[in-house]
């Protein structure tokens, strides 16, 4: 049904074209370059991305996909090396007032769109107008995008957390994949002891400068770094207890902590030091690339503190429509039919199905996740429906504020929990250290 409705949609801009362009003469070739170049125009969408591998493929299906119903549709893709070349763009424009040279889409991070909407008031336009089911994409997916309760954003790729696990070392120890679901952290720690001992593997990596699992871990209890805009770090007991767990899971030789991100995807997962994985999904990509692990991984969700399912997020992205884009009416159609599942209304969308089988992209629309190639079991996880499954987490991740300093922050409470590691610092003065260091990051914000 809404394959028809798009494509009557459609059919009415192009009839209404035909008639407008029917008075030029039959001889007239200038005339003819000219409605050719201003139909390309009108059909037309120019898109600011970065990552060829991963997010170029999820847009070539999603531009093949509304070829279905706009057939002299095209999406002009710009890659950029990195998310933050984007970030600088949009900054540069607003600081110049001249939004002529951005394209009409641009490719957020999750994490920074909040920031860019709220401090680059006007150069984004909002998609509320959009027929979209908001309801069907994942509540915490949306809530990175939807500022002050109007939507901005349309969802690319998921960054549902998973807990991925090496079930056959598992097995050595005397454990399955059921003794590591619905766990406490405590109980997680004294797993991964054993493991350690008998294998020499780490249940659990996180990248020493840019821990995310302070985040994933405050996430899953429904709980943020911050409140109402400002850092709730100093005197905060469950904070505490998450970093006096991580230090504690690092000094029992259950945490490996990677110097990098090389060490962390290139060594301790390419060479083999983990029994276990916890991570935003876009990481499984990199545990498949080791194939003599093959049949030897499942996943399921992660421990808590209270020992019920923890869901959480870490990545993803969004498309953004910029305040210069030409057709904002195909843009939102576009993004709709596409990323927002309308095309699945069949139970399959060439945008979902190609995105995840050509660049490994798993999307959060659940209509657009029923297809054969999200439900099929995986031979590297024992044939687990690992991306329905991750689809199906993404429905219960939970929606915690998010803030203009998500980064620096974690940079902040990453350096301090090394300190605590090393003894230099007890986590109490840890604590206090990283509220000061974010007051006075943002103390500008405090003092408007």
């Amino acid at each position: 049904m809404k394959k028809r409705i798009f494509a009557l949609l459609l059919a009415g801009i192009v009839a209404v074209s035909m008639v407008a362009c029917g008075k030029k003469s039959a001889g007239d070739k200038s005339a003819d370059k000219s409605t050719q170049e201003t139909k390309a125009s009108n059909n037309t969408l120019t898109i600011y991305v970065w990552d060829e591998d991963y997010n170029v493929p999820a847009l070539k299906a999603a531009e093949k996909d509304f070829q279905q119903v706009n057939p002299d549709f095209k999406l002009d893709i710009n890659i950029r090396n990195k998310s933050y070349e984007i970030e600088r763009d949009i900054a540069d424009a607003y600081k110049r007032k001249d939004f002529k040279n951005l394209p009409d889409l641009v490719l957020f991070q999750d994490h920074s769109i909040g920031k860019y909407i709220r401090r680059y008031s006007g150069s984004f336009m909002s998609v509320d107008d959009s027929v979209m089911d908001w309801e069907g994409i994942g509540k915490e997916k949306v809530s990175y995008s939807t500022i002050n309760g109007v939507h901005y954003g349309f969802p690319v790729d998921s960054g549902t957390a998973a807990f991925a696990y090496r079930v056959d070392l598992l097995k050595e120890c005397g454990y399955t994949i059921k003794d590591v679901t619905d766990i406490t952290w405590d109980e997680f720690d004294e797993i991964g002891k054993k493991v350690y001992a008998k294998t020499g593997k780490y249940l659990i990596c996180a990248v020493a400068p840019d821990n995310d699992l302070v985040y994933m871990m405050m996430q899953e209890e429904g709980l943020s770094l911050f409140n109402k805009g400002k850092p709730t770090i100093a005197e905060n007991d469950r904070l505490k207890k998450v970093i006096e767990t991580i230090v504690k899971l690092k000094k029992d030789n259950v945490l490996y902590m990677a110097d990098s991100w090389d060490d962390y995807r290139e060594n301790a997962i390419g060479q083999d030091k983990l029994a276990g994985v916890f991570d935003g999904n876009w990481i499984l990509s990199s545990i498949q690339q080791v194939e003599a692990n093959k049949g030897k991984w499942q996943i399921t969700y992660a421990p808590t503190f209270s020992g019920n399912p923890g869901y959480a997020s870490n990545g993803g992205s969004s498309i953004c429509v910029t305040s210069n884009c030409r057709n904002s009416k195909l843009a939102k159609e576009f993004l709709s039919y596409t990323f927002g599942g309308n095309s699945a209304d069949d139970g399959h969308s060439i945008t979902y199905d190609e995105a995840l089988e050509k660049g490994g992209v798993i999307g959060t629309c659940l209509a657009a996740a029923q297809s054969d190639v999200y439900s099929k079991g995986l031979p590297y996880f024992q044939n687990q429906p690992v991306y329905a499954t991750i689809v199906e987490y993404a429905q219960h991740v939970p929606i915690v504020e998010q803030s203009d300093y998500h980064y620096e922050c974690r940079t902040y409470m990453s350096q301090a929990i090394l300190k605590v590691i090393d003894g230099e610092m007890t986590v109490d003065e840890a604590l206090d250290t990283v509220q000061t260091q974010l007051e006075e990051e943002m103390k500008p914000n405090y003092q408007k």
